[in-house]
């Protein structure tokens, strides 16, 4: 990349964040052939904060909007939702997560973020997994830096269908299709779920 004027950076830099708000100062700099007290100095000029910050901001702003599942349930932050429509949620694992002997993270809390995240798009006071077709394609580690996006692709009386798509960066690390079944007081006569869950780690 040319070397940028401070002003045609500044405008880049507002331009990249407000498209992925989990760019990191480090990232930044790459991106913009730059160093990162460079790219810290910009933030400071346009009032913008670090990563972490930004994160805890838009979390703290989705809270208010979920229904389905409580904050103090929610595995990983959800930073941007919709409900009916969407919700998008960041994660990083820790090391007690993982297994001992290879350091790679354990499905279980693969999935228990990808259920969090799909249960949080849903507009009803209550609802469960009823089938979970899952697929890890790639391991993760401790402190790796996950986003999931999960989509309500169809509902049909209780029942939802919500796809959930998690990455780190730009690769993707698991993707899940989740029917999910509302158990409000006027539907549990209508739950009527099979509770299964299918793994494909190939």
């Amino acid at each position: 990349m040319a070397k940028l004027s401070r002003k045609e950076r500044h405008r880049l830099l507002l331009q990249r964040i407000k498209e992925n708000p989990f760019i990191t100062d480090e990232e930044l700099a790459e991106e913009f052939g730059c160093s990162v007290q460079t790219i810290r100095l910009d933030r400071a000029i346009l009032d913008i904060k670090e990563v972490r910050e930004r994160i805890k901001e838009m979390a703290k702003e989705s809270l208010g909007k979920l229904k389905t599942i409580s904050p103090r349930d929610v595995v990983g932050e959800i930073i941007d939702i919709e409900l009916e429509n969407y919700a998008i949620a960041t994660f990083e694992p820790q090391l007690w997560m993982t297994f001992s002997n290879s350091q790679m993270v354990k499905g279980q809390h693969i999935y228990a973020f990808a259920e969090s995240v799909a249960m949080s798009v849903i507009d009803a006071k209550a609802a469960l997994i009823g089938v979970a077709n899952i697929k890890y394609k790639t391991p993760v580690f401790a402190n790796d830096r996950l986003v999931a996006r999960a989509e309500l692709k169809k509902k049909r009386n209780n029942k939802y269908i919500v796809w959930v798509f998690i990455k780190r960066n730009s690769e993707e690390v698991f993707r899940g299709k989740f029917i999910l079944v509302a158990t409000d007081d006027e539907n549990k006569e209508n739950t009527g779920q099979e509770c299964r869950t299918y793994e494909d780690r190939n």
